[in-house]
Order: C-alpha cells, then structure tokens, then sequence
C-alpha cells in the first residue's frame, strides 16, 4: 500500500525524517521535523503505507479515530496538536516530555493534580481516550505537567450519553491506579472508592472482550505492546539475558527495545563487564547457543546506571538505545549522573537513526 500522491508530494516537501520511534501491524511512526506554515516545528508522524495488507482494515479505524479526535482535542492542551492530515498519514506535534513509565514521578503530587485537569478538559470536549492504562500514553512534560497521547483507540461523544460516562469513568479509574503506582500518600478518600470500584461495563471486558482482544492481537496480529517492546521483548530478552549472564566476564546485564526501520523492533544489550573485547566473543556465544535471535547491539560498559534499589535504570538506556538524547536530560538528578552517563552515550551502537541532536544536546561533562 502507498500514499496518495497529494500525501507524498506534501511529506516529501514538508517533513524531515528523524527518529523511528515504532513500528507495528498498525502504522509506522516517526520523530522529525514538520515545515508549517509559522516554521519547522518537532513532529511525529503516523503512517500506513507500510501496514501489512491483512491489517489494513483495523489499522485504517484506528488511524481515523485518532484523526478525529485529534482534531476535536484542538486548542486543550492536553496532547498532541494535529499539524497536517491525508488520508493514510497525519503529523502532530511533538511534546517535549518522558512517557510516564520512563520517567517515573515518585512522589509527584503535583503531576498527578496535571493529569486529572487535562484528563476532565479532554471529557469536557466529549473525548474518552479509552488507551490510558497504559502508562507510555501519558508523559511527563519538561514544564512537569501531564499530557496524552496515541489516540488511537479514542472515543469523540456528542452528548453526555451512559456509555459516554461509563469511558470517562474508566479513564479517571486508570488515572488513578497510576497515581496509586507513583503517589499513593496523594489519594483522596473519594478517589480510593474509585479504585474500589470497576464499572461493570470494566468488569464485563475483562471476563470476556479482553480474552478475544489478546487473542486476535497476540494471535491472529502477532501483536504485544509491553512499553513498545513487542514480542521480542517480552519473550526473547528474558532467555538472551540469561544466557550472556552465564559469562564468567560478565557482572550484569539488561536489554531494552528500539524501533528499527529494517526489522521492526530491534534488541539492544547493555553488558556490565571490564573487557572491551567482549562483545564478539557474547555473539559467537548467542549464535551457538540456538536460542533467539541475539540482540541487533551490544554495548560493554563499566557499569549500569542504576536506581536507589540497585536495579538498572532501563528508562535511561532505552532513551539511549533509542537515540533521543534530549529526553534524558529532564531525567538526570546530578551532575554525577550525567558524568556516569557521558561514556555510555558517547559510544553508543545505534547510529544509523539518528534525530537532529547529539551529545552535546544532554549538556554532558566536557572531557
């Protein structure tokens, strides 16, 4: 399937490639730069024409749901502004933030209070995002404030209907399991009986729809969704990392996801090890053990970064793995971490896809 030739003249004319950021049954979408008509602004792309003829029809639902409630959601300021529609691909702004299971706002209170005012905007515009379980559909913006984004499964209501209330419920519900993760000492009593308490449209998907939901997805689309990972996140990393444990070289390792334009959804293995040497002799190991498929990378360092309790800090290195620097700065704590960082970043594997800013970006330490 391709563009409309209208849609590919405007893209080509308009819009910079930039970082892959995933790649599924559904769409392809990209970081980059889109020339409106007040400047180049940050943008994100979603496209079809790379879609898989089997899953055009969902892909194509979802695709205008989005469209729709993009559109509607104009002038909120809760996510996303819809820059440019076609057809089979729209650009929407890029905001400048952390998804939520990256950034991980401990203890924030004030994010949370963010997040339930754009969260009633959006239902007072008659919109349910429907997707807000997920915790990589809310970011953490660099103002600190909460925003949406992948709309794909959002609801647009012109009235205030029972199905209507019963979504918007469930998004408040969602919200609140979050805020339950992140700042529990921040719930009220009202909102802990929301907890309590799923709807029973809630109760109903889960005992059933849920069921066929995963079924049609994991089975029929080959489809898995944990933090943008997919299926090789989800089953091959766990296996792949036991085995290059196994390395007496070896101190500790941990492997995160990365859009990659030619496989879809490429591996990236951090090794916590001394010799440098190391990575091809852990290939020669992988490829001989007949397991999964090793990972597209694999960088040596002296150490992981690591949280208070020890584990490593795998939202760090998936920004890295991923190439987009600039997200990591809102993330850093000290100009200590920044230093531990500083040689990790520098000899980083992935280079092919490559956004508009490097190193320099993260204002590391100078040598």
């Amino acid at each position: 399937m391709h563009l409309s030739r209208d849609d590919a003249a405007l893209l080509k004319a308009r819009w910079t490639d930039g970082v892959l950021l995933k790649r599924d049954v559904f769409s392809t979408v990209e970081r980059g730069r889109f020339q409106g008509d007040g400047g180049s602004v940050d943008a994100v792309l979603r496209r079809l024409d790379e879609v898989p003829w089997w899953s055009l029809m969902p892909a194509r639902h979802l695709f205008g749901r989005e469209k729709k409630a993009l559109g509607l959601a104009r002038g909120l300021d809760v996510g996303p502004k819809l820059l440019w529609a076609g057809d089979r691909a729209l650009v929407r702004g890029f905001i400048d933030g952390v998804a939520l299971h990256l950034a991980k706002p401990y203890g924030d209170a004030g994010y949370f209070r963010s997040a339930k005012q754009a969260l009633h905007r959006l239902h007072r515009a008659g919109i349910c995002h429907n997707d807000l379980a997920k915790e990589q559909n809310w970011l953490v913006g660099r103002d600190g404030r909460a925003y949406l984004t992948d709309f794909q499964l959002a609801a647009c209501f012109r009235r205030r209907s029972r199905l209507f209330r019963i979504a918007a419920y469930e998004d408040l519900r969602h919200l609140l399991k979050h805020k339950r993760s992140y700042a529990p000492q921040a719930l009220t009593p009202s909102e802990r009986k929301i907890l309590a308490r799923k709807s029973a449209v809630a109760s109903l998907w889960l005992m059933t729809g849920k069921k066929v939901y995963r079924a049609v997805t994991r089975g029929l689309f080959n489809f898995t969704d944990r933090e943008g990972g997919g299926r090789r996140l989800v089953n091959d990393a766990p296996v792949l990392i036991e085995l290059i444990r196994k390395n007496p070289a070896v101190r500790d390792t941990a492997i995160v996801a990365f859009a990659d334009r030619r496989t879809g959804v490429g591996l990236y293995a951090f090794v916590e090890a001394d010799q440098a040497a190391l990575e091809a002799q852990l290939r020669n190991a992988l490829a001989a053990a007949n397991g999964p498929k090793p990972p597209e990378h694999i960088q040596i360092v002296h150490a992981l970064p690591r949280d208070a309790n020890g584990k490593p800090r795998t939202e760090i290195l998936q920004l890295v793995a991923m190439n987009q620097l600039d997200l990591i700065e809102p993330m850093m704590r000290s100009e200590t971490d920044r230093a531990f960082l500083k040689d990790i970043i520098e000899q980083r594997k992935n280079l092919r896809d490559r956004f508009n800013f490097e190193a320099g970006d993260l204002q590391l330490p100078s040598s």
